[in-house]
């Protein structure tokens, strides 16, 4: 190990780890020590030492209590050495599909006198890491020559066991990083397979996550009540013995870390100092495509294959226009780290696809409620249709609450929903006007979700007129029953599919539930965006950073947020309806909602 630090580290690492293996060892003593006593017992009585009827009888309790005791320590065993270990949801990339950048880890882990990851696999989030992945159950389907022979239930049917540990890199720096950039981040991650190579270090390792696996299992739901009782019992043994080792097995992997930095230091330590910088700006990048961009789409039921391409575009824009990043505008030139994949185009695919299942709980493949869009379509495809099935649901809730097409009855019929009619609507009434439009009768169960969303908001209520809170009580309660009516998108299928998804989908949502006046805001918003595109010649637009966008005479237009706020909260529509006058949009025009 290079340098003092390192050293130091991995000693901490290896003590912490036989730390770990004696809480082990002390639970095995634990478990033999009524066999122990039992055999002193049986041959203090063979030896004429112990006799009596007192020691028959201790031989025979003491006897029973081994066996006990032994079989269930057996089946603790049993169940720690066979439960599977959580395993991160990625997206494997094998050597044939990305030579370059197998060979560019290997390279890396010579220089660092380490072993080579086994893998290589793609996580869509900003960071990077090492997956023991030894367990049987998170093994690779077992590869063969096209002329070998299968013959049932041999070895060769079975799959072998994958050497530890998997490189886990952060699907977004390959696309924004350059490749110098990619290597000098993830030399402190691949110099951590050191450490992991060492048998006392692995064996902890082993044992943790064994027991980690253990307490998922007993709290499996859907116990039968015969074995409730015993998947208990294996819960709190295991539990036990994780808050035995827990302050050792975190102090060991802080050895590991310590040690892995200090060996990384003598390999491309200035780069990765200006690398560190693009890790940042990566991360910003990715979640304000995720919430502004992407999410958007999963909401109706699209999922744009090329997620990585558009977080590349994402910062590029950003470095465009951040006077901070200007320097970062120039790193475009060199070769981009995506280089490294004969196939960027499918890697980002499957990304994507992953991507939408952590984060949005959407379907395992595609179909018609669940297809692909690429961003030139995703104006068309998801930004149009988005405003166009919200400005439908703002009229049918309209209908609902009993709203007239026209303030004024004498008025002919517009021939179709209007923004005037919202407007309309919203406006707070004078005080001799006729007061506020009662609650429709709605049926029971969309009542019940009325008052539910009423109820939530209560707790920290937001300004709203009496008409924009009813109005947006009915729209919460009409897109709860919409999406109630959703059906639940199938589960996975494949050999890394059972490894996370015991638990309930989206893993990592992104955002919490909108509130009314969100949500009254957001279909406002839609409904304005539906009158300029059919009234005054815009069109939906794309920005990278902020998502959905409605370009007037190609140029983006001003925010609306304050304008729609402004009729929300006090029902003064002057704002707003200036903004729709300077712009050319006509409120009392009929708009299409499909």
């Amino acid at each position: 190990m290079t340098g003092t630090g390192g050293e130091l580290g991995a000693r901490a690492a290896r003590s912490r780890a036989l730390a770990v293996l004696r809480v082990r060892s002390r639970a095995l003593a634990v478990a033999l020590l009524p066999a122990a006593v039992e055999v002193i017992l049986l041959t203090g009585g063979a030896t004429g030492q112990f006799t009596g009827p007192g020691w028959d009888t201790a031989r025979w309790v003491v006897g029973v209590l081994a066996v006990l005791v032994l079989l269930a320590a057996a089946a603790v065993a049993l169940v720690v050495a066979r439960a599977r270990p959580a395993a991160s949801p990625t997206v494997p990339v094998s050597e044939r599909s990305a030579p370059d950048l197998y060979r560019m880890v290997r390279d890396l882990a010579d220089r660092l006198d380490v072993p080579a990851p086994s893998a290589i696999a793609l996580t869509p989030d900003c960071d990077s890491w090492l997956e023991d992945r030894t367990h049987p159950a998170h093994a690779p389907p077992v590869t063969r020559a096209p002329d070998e022979p299968v013959v049932p239930g041999t070895r060769a049917e079975r799959r072998p066991a994958v050497p530890a540990p998997v490189l886990v890199i952060g699907s977004p720096f390959l696309w924004w990083m350059r490749v110098a950039e990619l290597r000098a981040v993830l030399a402190p991650v691949v110099a951590g397979t050191g450490p992991s190579a060492q048998p006392d270090i692995a064996a902890a390792r082993r044992f943790v996550r064994g027991l980690d696996a253990a307490v998922a299992v007993a709290d499996a739901p859907g116990r039968s009540p015969l074995t409730r009782g015993g998947y208990a019992a294996l819960g709190r043994v295991a539990r036990l013995l994780l808050r035995g080792c827990r302050e050792h097995a975190a102090l060991m992997e802080r050895g590991v870390a310590t040690a892995a930095a200090e060996r990384a230091q003598s390999v491309d330590y200035g780069p990765r100092i200006a690398a560190q910088e693009q890790v940042g700006l990566a991360y910003a990048g990715w979640d304000r495509l995720l919430t502004k961009v992407a999410l958007p789409a999963w909401r109706m039921g699209r999922w744009p294959s090329r997620l990585d391409v558009g977080v590349a575009a994402a910062l590029t824009e950003l470095s465009r226009r951040d006077r901070l990043a200007d320097g970062f505008a120039a790193r475009l030139g060199e070769r981009p780290a995506c280089d490294l994949l004969e196939e960027p185009g499918a890697v980002d695919e499957a990304v994507s696809l992953l991507t939408a299942r952590l984060f949005h709980g959407g379907p395992a493949e595609s179909g018609p409620r669940w297809a692909p869009v690429d961003w030139q379509a995703y104006p068309e495809e998801v930004v149009d249709r988005t405003w166009r099935a919200e400005a439908a649901r703002l009229h049918r809730v309209l209908d609902s609450l009993g709203v007239s097409p026209s303030l004024d009855p004498a008025a002919p019929d517009p021939g179709g929903p209007t923004l005037a009619r919202v407007l309309d609507h919203l406006a707070e009434p004078a005080a001799d006007a006729v007061p506020t439009v009662p609650a429709p009768a709605m049926p029971l169960d969309n009542a019940d979700s009325a008052d539910s969303a009423e109820t939530e908001d209560g707790a920290d209520p937001d300004p709203a007129t009496e008409r924009s809170a009813l109005l947006a009580a009915g729209l919460s309660a009409a897109l709860a029953r919409e999406e109630s009516a959703v059906p639940q998108g199938a589960r996975a299928q494949g050999p890394d599919s059972a490894l996370w998804e015991d638990g309930d989908l989206p893993l990592f949502p992104l955002q919490p539930p909108r509130t009314g006046r969100e949500l009254l805001a957001a279909h406002i918003t839609a409904m304005i965006c539906c009158a300029a595109v059919d009234t005054a010649g815009a069109a939906p637009g794309l920005d990278w950073l902020d998502g959905p966008t409605l370009l007037l005479d190609g140029e983006r237009a001003a925010d609306l947020t304050p304008k729609v706020l402004s009729l929300i909260e006090e029902g003064d529509p002057a704002p707003l309806r200036a903004w729709l006058a300077e712009s050319g949009i006509r409120p009392d025009k009929p708009v299409r909602l499909s």
